[in-house]
């Protein structure tokens, strides 16, 4: 059986699912204060299936803003594309069914995406990754074609790894806490020890050091648990091999598909020819090369 992906119990959800904790993260990443008085609701996506979150964390602030939080220890290119899908089944949560159908204008929370970054490779402090990239081209479609785009989904990626973006590290104190915690799991691992013991060494060393120290002993076993599924290489790596094969299988059709299109052409160039077409004109029907066209001639007058 694959890994269900959408299953998305991790500590990093545990440690800010609560409003308090984000209310302190949005603030710092914004580098603005949100009063205790703003209600924020969390709405984060969960099917009742596989028993456990979609996403990491959504939620409202003031039901003004709605804002998406994932937590990523590798950057897909493809993030905004999910994070769209994720949104509009947030929109669907949170507004009423009714309301869609009014004739006068429904306003609706803006959105906000975030994606903090805790992996081994090297990445800046912020980037952005935007929807409209994996746009195709449209040449051809369309008589003109506007810079403004009908749909656009903008994520912002931090570095949360130790040595980055220090000034919201500063602001909220768990994330800080959380960043160190990762960091002393790849210290760990990258001093050739065991994953199993270098989940437990973080742990003590964080408890030990009054670092998520109470939320680490009450939940010592679950958070192990939640650690050892993000951090088990061979899951990983067999993910990596999963996708490897796709990529070969995609490449093998569409090689076949080609190799389709092209005999079925050739097969229009013969009939064309033999119908008295030129060559240069079976090259503007068909789009073969002109060497290719002019191989056929000969045997064009044997092709019904």
């Amino acid at each position: 059986m694959r890994p269900n992906k959408k299953h998305k119990d991790s500590v990093f959800s545990a440690l800010f699912n609560n409003p308090e904790a984000l209310r302190k993260l949005y603030s710092a990443i914004e580098g603005i204060t949100i009063p205790p008085d703003m209600h924020i609701d969390i709405n984060t996506l969960t099917d009742v299936l596989i028993r456990g979150k979609i996403n990491d964390l959504s939620f409202t602030i003031d039901n003004r803003l709605v804002v998406l939080t994932e937590q990523q220890s590798t950057i897909s290119e493809n993030l905004p594309l999910r994070l769209f899908e994720y949104v509009a089944r947030v929109y669907e949560k949170i507004i009423d069914n009714d309301k869609r159908f009014r004739k006068k204008l429904v306003k609706i929370p803006r959105p906000v995406f975030i994606v903090l970054y805790n992996g081994k490779e090297k990445f800046p402090d912020h980037q952005e990754l935007k929807l409209s990239t994996a746009f195709m081209d449209i040449k051809g479609l369309k008589q003109s074609e506007s810079d403004e785009l009908p749909l656009e989904l903008i994520v912002n990626i931090y570095n949360i790894n130790q040595g980055h973006n220090p000034e919201i590290s500063k602001k909220s104190v768990i994330l800080k806490s959380y960043s160190i915690l990762i960091s002393k799991i790849y210290e760990f691992l990258n001093n050739k020890l065991p994953l199993d013991e270098s989940l437990k060494l973080a742990i003590k060393y964080c408890i030990d050091n009054n670092i998520l120290k109470d939320f680490l002993k009450k939940h010592s076993k679950e958070i192990y648990g939640m650690l050892y599924g993000e951090y088990n290489i061979e899951d990983e790596l067999a993910v990596v091999k999963e996708e490897a094969r796709e990529d070969a299988w995609n490449e093998a059709w569409e090689e076949a598909w080609n190799e389709s299109s092209k005999q079925e052409k050739i097969l229009i160039a013969k009939k064309s020819l033999a119908e008295g077409l030129s060559p240069e004109l079976v090259q503007k029907i068909t789009g073969l090369d002109i060497k290719t066209i002019q191989g056929l001639q000969h045997v064009s007058s044997t092709i019904a």
